[in-house]
């Protein structure tokens, strides 16, 4: 699955390098698409429903809109006291954690994790717009875990600007490992998870857009349901469904745009591999948006949200505090076909986000002038 996901990206990088200049109607120039279409993929957080950012786009009714998406990212996350740990066994080399090992942390004073992995989800989402200002949507992923390409590379631009290091050079590269010393949970899991992945619950929603609040502010709402399909797997399903409201609001200017969609999701919990209470997490998400030229835009945008984690599972302040995202992408398009590509990185609160990620997405959507 890695090497896979590692030749979409180079193939997606070198479509975009490939495209020509644009030959459009003036009509159909200078669109703007809205936020990146990118959920969070924090580990152990991305089991519940996320609501995506709302699109700027509108297509005729009667219309269908497909749009995908591979996300991959890398995490790497300590409490204090396994870092301090982990720096102590650097001069000694690299090494595969053991039952040694997770036996030294778990003996550690006070609550303490290890997090060490990479994931990729591929998605695909149909729309289809059976109304004036009515849409509904499907969305079905595919997730998968893995030790990963992308620890060395990490590793070299810490240490090319200085950085800390966190613990990684004590640990062999591309490796999984998860320790969770808790008050509400103890998992280790070295070398291999649980599962390897599998399908992903389905999500389906419907989209209301029929309110123009000015010439250029448009606001839409949305709501959708998680469904699961196939019980409770560890990592990959919570077993249980979930449900969310979103309210977007798009400011179209003529160059810039500006976007925000606020969420609210009844995520209905979870047992395993870390007990997660029921509970109503709200996100938000601004955005920025700029027209480079008449088929590309760049993007700049915001993630908030509330953490899964209550002090009923721990006191640690990183797992329990907001979590904080911020994305960069470009978008290109020609003819029918959309190509975003983007960079999400996390921010303030690094312990309870992965630290860095990319998506790469391919729309076709029939386009309109009209934007909404």
């Amino acid at each position: 699955m890695t090497a896979r996901i590692h030749h979409v990206f180079c193939l997606t990088l070198a479509l975009l390098a490939l495209v020509p200049p644009a030959t459009y109607a003036t009509g159909l120039d200078g669109m703007f698409y809205g936020l990146l279409r990118s959920r969070d993929l924090t580990p152990f957080g991305f089991v519940r429903l996320d609501m995506r950012p709302a699109h700027a786009v509108a297509i005729e009714p009667g219309n269908w809109a497909i749009e995908t998406e591979i996300a991959y990212q890398n995490t790497w996350a300590v409490s204090r006291e396994v870092e301090h740990y982990l720096n102590g066994l650097e001069a000694s080399g690299r090494r595969t954690l053991g039952p040694e090992e997770a036996a030294a942390i778990r003996a550690l004073p006070g609550e303490n994790y290890l997090l060490d992995l990479e994931q990729a989800v591929a998605d695909v989402t149909v729309h289809y717009k059976f109304a004036r200002d009515w849409s509904a949507y499907a969305t079905l992923g595919v997730l998968s875990f893995q030790g990963g390409f992308l620890d060395g590379t990490i590793e070299h631009f810490h240490k090319s600007f200085g950085f800390d290091t966190f613990g990684r050079p004590a640990v062999a590269r591309n490796d999984m490992n998860v320790i969770y010393d808790l008050k509400g949970a103890q998992v280790t899991m070295l070398g291999d998870l649980e599962t390897d992945g599998g399908l992903m619950d389905p999500v389906l929603g419907v989209r209301y857009a029929g309110f123009q609040l000015s010439p250029k502010w448009r606001m839409t709402l949305e709501g959708a349901a998680k469904i699961p399909l196939q019980g409770r797997r560890p990592l990959v399903s919570t077993g249980r469904a979930d449900h969310g409201l979103q309210a977007s609001f798009q400011y179209l200017g003529y160059r810039n745009a500006f976007h925000a969609s606020l969420s609210a999701v009844y995520y209905a919990g979870t047992r395993s591999p870390a007990r997660q209470d029921k509970q109503v997490i709200p996100t938000a998400v601004l955005g920025y948006e700029f027209r480079l030229t008449r088929r590309t835009n760049i993007n700049a945008q915001g993630y908030f949200s509330k953490s899964v984690y209550t002090h009923k599972q721990t006191d640690l302040h990183e797992l329990i505090a907001q979590k904080y995202q911020y994305s960069i992408g470009v978008r290109h398009r020609r003819d029918n076909l959309l190509f975003s590509l983007a960079m999400t990185e996390n921010l303030q609160n690094v312990n309870n986000t992965p630290d860095i990620g990319f998506q790469i997405g391919l729309a076709y959507v029939p386009f309109r002038g009209e934007m909404r």
